[in-house]
């Protein structure tokens, strides 16, 4: 009984959050309304479940974008990213392109947890620097 009205009062919280899915990288074709194409977006929450992961806060990367530093709201804070077709997203451990670095190529990548950045560490948290191309 306990268990069920534990159940009862998170089942709104679940639903308050928003349902939150990642992006194919095929929606990420549409041009910015600048006409710079999009390469990737960059997310700030994850979840243990897939069909929740990409949501938070949005970081939309364009093509050509080189950041040797993150945008404040997102340096160590992101959690799940989209990288579009035919782009490749590259990014860094630590701020100006230092430490660890990772190419993402195009695909969803919902839970940075499970990619390892070492031998006891993930990117979940960990990106500091990036550079987006697209062909």
């Amino acid at each position: 009984m306990k268990a069920l009205l534990s159940t009862l009062l998170l089942l709104p919280l679940l639903f308050a959050t928003g349902q939150a899915q990642c992006p194919a990288p095929t929606d990420l074709q549409n041009p910015h309304p600048n006409g710079t194409k999009v390469c990737a977006q960059m997310y700030t929450d994850n979840s243990p479940y897939y069909d929740l992961c990409c949501g938070g806060s949005l970081l939309m990367v364009l093509a050509g974008d080189d950041q040797p530093y993150m945008p404040t709201a997102f340096n160590n804070q992101v959690s799940s990213l989209v990288v579009g077709q035919r782009c490749e997203l590259t990014v860094w451990y630590r701020k100006g392109k230092a430490g660890s670095t990772r190419v993402f190529k195009a695909g969803a990548y919902p839970r940075l947890q499970e990619f390892k950045r070492a031998l006891f560490s993930n990117w979940d948290n960990a990106i500091s620097a990036y550079y987006c191309k697209c062909k």
